[in-house]
């Protein structure tokens, strides 16, 4: 009985925020690949970049780069992923999508290896989806609570990173916390909005603000990044009924997604059961001690891997309620790290012990 030979992987978007974290993640993790194959715009063809220690050469995306490739890993945006993803899985490549293209398709399965890793043989299309940042800085806390209470309802404000915007968010962060640095903006009412003058991709001044809108506009004045919420967790946690109300909030950090959780569960919960079942849980940390000033903030978590969880409380009026706040790094276990650990269980499948 011998091993199979250990596949290959491409990395598609291999130049961007989520494809730099994801070849930091690649070197740092189990080595369980063989070619490693960097993929970007044509523009970027040619570029030496780091992984595994090896300087690699990145290649153009066309058909011609998937060639050999067992495994790709897409971290583009939605229309070149929808492109792109099925002429890849033709030619026998197994996809793991970051985008939103094809998270809410049946025929493909959204998976967090924590939850439902079992789901990744399920993928008739070859695709397998990951989840969006947010859904991810909550959701595998929430399975645990819900394996062992019962989820019925969700009710979420997120706090978002200016990088779930991509680079351009970051960017424009930084240039208007540049710009206001050191002045009064923001003291009267117009003064913010003036003095930063190009809000990027946020529709009102994101420094020295909040912004309560993110994504785009959808019916009856949701926007598209809390239906995702509602959706991919009914979908993730096989809960196609469960009640999710999510608002979304841009705030002006680098990095890190937050979540002020109201989750209400079938049967009556206690903070000091909650706390046992979240510290046992694969993925998650507990920091909640708040008379200690321990709780996750995202300047804590940034560049780690886990969902961090405190402020338990259980609800003021509803035993079967608890009050949490969970924080995570959007471009890690939010992104690269879940298509990463996403990668690992297809890769299992390829070097399987064969008779």
């Amino acid at each position: 009985m011998t091993a199979g030979p250990r596949p290959s992987l491409a990395v598609v978007g291999a130049t961007g925020a989520v494809g730099t974290v994801m070849r930091e993640l690649l070197s740092t993790r189990q080595d369980v690949w063989g070619e490693i194959r960097l993929i970007a715009s044509a523009r970027s063809a040619g570029r030496l970049l780091p992984v595994r220690g090896v300087e690699t050469e990145v290649v153009a995306l066309d058909e011609a780069a998937f060639d050999g490739i067992d495994v790709a890993l897409f971290d583009v945006p939605d229309d070149v992923a929808a492109h792109w993803a099925p002429i890849a899985a033709a030619k026998g490549v197994v996809v793991i999508d970051n985008s939103g293209a094809f998270r809410m398709d049946d025929e493909v399965p959204l998976v967090v290896p924590e939850l439902n890793a079992h789901a990744v043989r399920m993928r008739p299309r070859g695709i397998v989806a990951n989840p969006n940042c947010t859904t991810l800085s909550m959701i595998v806390a929430m399975g645990a609570l819900h394996a062992e209470f019962g989820l019925t309802e969700l009710i979420v404000a997120s706090y978002q990173a200016a990088s779930g915007a991509g680079q351009a968010g970051i960017d424009a962060l930084r240039e208007q916390l540049a710009k206001v640095a050191g002045t009064e903006a923001g003291t009267q009412a117009g003064d913010l909005r003036r003095a930063v003058g190009d809000f990027g991709p946020f529709p009102a001044p994101l420094a020295l603000n909040v912004v309560p809108w993110a994504g785009s506009l959808t019916s009856d004045g949701w926007s598209s990044e809390e239906l995702k919420v509602r959706d991919e967790s009914r979908k993730i946690l096989g809960l196609p009924q469960l009640r999710v109300t999510a608002t979304c909030v841009r705030v002006p950090v680098v990095t890190g997604h937050s979540l002020a959780v109201h989750a209400r569960f079938e049967n009556e919960v206690t903070v000091a059961h909650a706390h046992e079942i979240l510290s046992a849980a694969p993925g998650v940390v507990v920091a909640d001690s708040p008379g200690d000033g321990e709780f996750p903030t995202p300047a804590d978590v940034v560049g780690t891997d886990p969902t961090w969880v405190g402020r338990v409380r259980r609800s003021m009026d509803d035993p079967c309620a608890l009050e949490l706040f969970v924080c995570g790094d959007n471009l890690r276990k939010g992104a690269a790290l879940n298509a990463a650990q996403i990668a690992e269980v297809v890769a299992a499948e390829f070097v399987a012990p064969r008779t």
